[in-house]
């Protein structure tokens, strides 16, 4: 299995000029814990993650007074991504070993979509039993 066939793919995305409060709203509204930030092109450029924004906070002491700065700023730049026919379980090890939460999915150099931890792991036990492995009914 592919991140093609697990990846989110009607995602919401933050541009460079997107605020914080920007992405405060829309992590809430999708209930997503990382955004991307992309380029005119649709390359990922950052990703912003609640605790990205968070560590800001806890150095600060206010996120009111962070609101309209440029979310971008806090998060990943350059972040990790992975081709669309990337297999599940090498983008999971990936994620694990870099400490990744999401992962933007590429195709054609232009952002695909996302894949979040659970997304991987919840495919990974899927994949992992057959229709035909299925549990079957006590008589």
């Amino acid at each position: 299995m592919t991140l093609r066939e697990v990846l989110h793919a009607h995602i919401p995305t933050l541009t460079r000029e997107s605020t914080v409060r920007d992405a405060v709203d829309k992590m809430d509204i999708y209930q997503f814990p990382a955004l991307v930030v992309v380029d005119e092109e649709m390359r990922p450029v950052a990703v912003v993650t609640e605790g990205d924004l968070c560590r800001v906070v806890s150095k600060r002491d206010s996120l009111t007074s962070m609101a309209s700065e440029p979310a971008h700023i806090y998060g990943s730049q350059e972040p990790t991504s992975a081709p669309a026919d990337t297999e599940i379980g090498e983008a999971f090890h990936r994620m694990l070993n870099s400490g990744l939460t999401i992962l933007p999915v590429m195709d054609d150099e232009r952002l695909a979509g996302i894949v979040l931890r659970v997304d991987l792991m919840q495919a990974m036990l899927l994949d992992s039993h057959p229709a035909n492995d299925a549990p079957r009914e006590v008589e």
